[in-house]
């Protein structure tokens, strides 16, 4: 029996649907999801093993133009999406016309590997607007192959799913069979607290926070876990935590509810909120956090 395996890596602009696209070509849930942009910072892998082949699934952060030391390291982890793809998933939505890196763009439409186009959310627009869409992604990207799809729904993931197989080149396995992703326990608790955040509070606040678990431990039938949310100012600290703590506990319930579905086993969680100034401008506390080498 012939072995395929190969690296599957998505790029798009953000709010696109990337991480949804991510969970269900994975069937798990690995990459968090909120309405809000530049929700993912890190580049995440998926694994997903079959008899014949492994794919090894990708997700970015939205592509932008950096603002600050953080969005640089980000725009970091796109770039190297493109240096180890064996296939490239761009995704775009219904009213979107244009990558957002012009640099980007012109290295998908020249790209040497396989490029699957997804427009995505076509539940929210007509069928006219539609094939509008499918024409003008066809001219601008005329090396792809187009897809419409709904991630949200599961919409057509099945075809495209077939189609990566189909794509993949011969391989062994990079990865041990029974391996879901490359990141560790502790990174998955760190974007489930990050994750609650983005939904419980507004403006700027998300976006200076960054979460440090200090202490996992498993024990038979429950982990308990002591995480750290930082934060650059000490006004963010007194909003994270709150009239009497309450939009603290808040995130904390919600996400001691959603690392129990993760690891199938009670979690007991404490939070703390500390103040680490300028952190996202900072290289040392950018490699602490594994945004640089």
């Amino acid at each position: 029996m012939t072995h395929k395996a190969g690296f599957v890596n998505i790029i798009g602009n953000p709010n696109v649907g990337k991480s949804t696209l991510m969970n269900a070509l994975v069937g798990e849930k690995l990459s968090i999801i909120t309405s809000k942009a530049q929700t993912t910072r890190h580049r995440i892998l998926g694994i997903v093993n079959g008899e014949d082949h492994q794919i090894i699934f990708s997700d970015t952060p939205g592509i932008i133009q950096p603002a600050y030391e953080l969005q640089e390291s980000m725009m970091d982890f796109v770039k190297s999406a493109f240096d180890d793809a064996d296939i490239l998933i761009y995704m775009v939505e219904v009213g979107e016309k244009e990558l957002k890196n012009e640099a980007f763009f012109n290295k998908i439409i020249n790209s040497k590997i396989p490029v699957i186009l997804l427009l995505n959310k076509i539940d929210l627009s007509s069928q006219v607007e539609v094939e509008e869409k499918i024409d003008y992604w066809k001219n601008k990207v005329p090396n792809s192959f187009v897809y419409v799809i709904s991630a949200l729904e599961k919409f057509n993931i099945e075809t495209v799913f077939h189609k990566i197989i189909e794509l993949l080149p011969v391989s062994p396995a990079f990865y041990p069979k029974d391996q879901l992703t490359d990141k560790p326990e502790r990174f998955f608790v760190n974007e489930t607290i990050r994750e609650k955040i983005l939904q419980q509070y507004k403006k700027e606040i998300p976006y200076s926070v960054e979460i440090e678990t200090e202490s996992f431990i498993e024990e038979e039938n429950i982990i308990k876990i002591r995480s750290l949310i930082m934060v650059e100012r000490e006004t963010q600290k007194g909003i994270i935590i709150g009239h009497k703590g309450t939009p603290l506990k808040r995130v904390g319930t919600e996400a001691r509810k959603s690392l129990e579905l993760f690891f199938d086993k009670k979690v007991y969680l404490e939070l703390y909120v500390k103040v680490n100034k300028n952190w996202r401008s900072n290289d040392k506390q950018l490699k602490r956090f594994g945004y640089k080498d």
